[in-house]
Parts: C-alpha cells; structure tokens; sequence
C-alpha cells in the first residue's frame, strides 16, 4: 500500500480495507477534489480494479443500511458521503484472511471527504448519525439478487460497536432485520 501525492491512504482494522482521503484544495470560494481517479486509486492500494456501476442512496438519520454482500459476482465498493455522516461498516468474511471475523467502522462525512475502500469478500453496512445522508459507492461488480447475503447487523458473534442512542432503535427494512447469524451467513 502507497500513497500518491493526491491520497492519503490508511489501514484498518480488516487486510485490504482502507479509509482513502482526496486531497481537498480550499480558498476564498469554497473546495475542490478530485473525488477519483482511477489511476491514483490503483496506484495508492497498489491493486487495479474496474467499476461497472454507481450507486447513491438517501436515507434518514437512524436508518441501517446492511450488512449486504453477493455469494457470487462478489463486489468491491468505493463508498463516501456527499450529504450528511454515517458510521460505515465492513465485517471480514474471508476465511483466507488475516482478519477473518473481524470489524471495523468508520464515520464519514460530506465534511471530512473520506471514503472507504472495502475489497470483496466483506459485508458491508451503514448507521445514518445525521438527520439526512446521501451515499454514493462505486462498485466492481454488478447488482446481483439471486446471491444478495444479509448478515445480522447486530449478531453478538461480530460485537459491532454501533454508535445508537440507547432508547433509538435503527431504521430497517425488513431484508436487513431478517439478517444471517455469524454461524449461517455463508462465508468466502
């Protein structure tokens, strides 16, 4: 892992998984950054990877998003916020890696302009903090509904740390509160 003079690349707690901040070049007016690039992306993770699809959401503060994954047509995701902050998470689910069971969270926001690179072979979810959030997440591989995963956002086995006010209960649509156990999610 490298980082170009235009990212700034960091590990996390899971193999592979990085927070990625674009340099962002303020004045007078406002910002600019350059939000990707493909090269430098390539370059900073030191792997290269096609995106085939853009995808942005919408959703209202407490809302839970996740932890969704493909069986097949596994996909990687470059996610950040354009509106908003949410705590976004990934679960290792590679039996191969290092960090297999392992989670990590971190809060991104319009302001902070950080992204999470999340390689295949990891579930993925989001805890909207603020009133409203928009998400934006290039992927590497199409929609796929016939191998879509659910993995229990809040399986004891995993022990993810969401920051929930105690007397909120998360916003769900009824695939996510269906989610696997640790023990029955398939794994990779």
């Amino acid at each position: 892992m490298s980082s170009s003079s235009k990212l700034k690349i960091t590990g996390t707690e899971i193999h592979d998984m990085f927070v990625v901040e674009p340099k962002v070049f303020w004045d007078e007016r406002g910002w600019f950054t350059e939000s990707f690039n493909a090269q430098d992306f390539a370059s900073a993770i030191e792997q290269d990877y096609d995106f085939v699809q853009d995808n942005h959401s919408f959703s209202r503060q407490w809302t839970l998003r996740g932890l969704h994954y493909q069986t097949e047509k596994t996909q990687g995701k470059l996610v950040r916020v354009v509106a908003g902050a949410v705590f976004d998470v990934a679960v290792d689910i590679r039996k191969q890696s290092p960090t297999y069971g392992k989670w990590a969270g971190v809060e991104l926001s319009a302001e902070n302009h950080q992204q999470m690179w999340i390689p295949p072979g990891l579930a993925h979810g989001f805890l909207v903090l603020t009133p409203t959030a928009e998400f934006l997440y290039k992927t590497t591989d199409y929609y796929d509904p016939t191998s879509e995963a659910c993995l229990a956002w809040n399986d004891p086995a995993v022990g993810i740390k969401w920051p929930l006010p105690e007397d909120i209960s998360p916003n769900m649509n009824a695939k996510d509160l269906a989610g696997l156990s640790w023990d029955q999610a398939p794994k990779f």
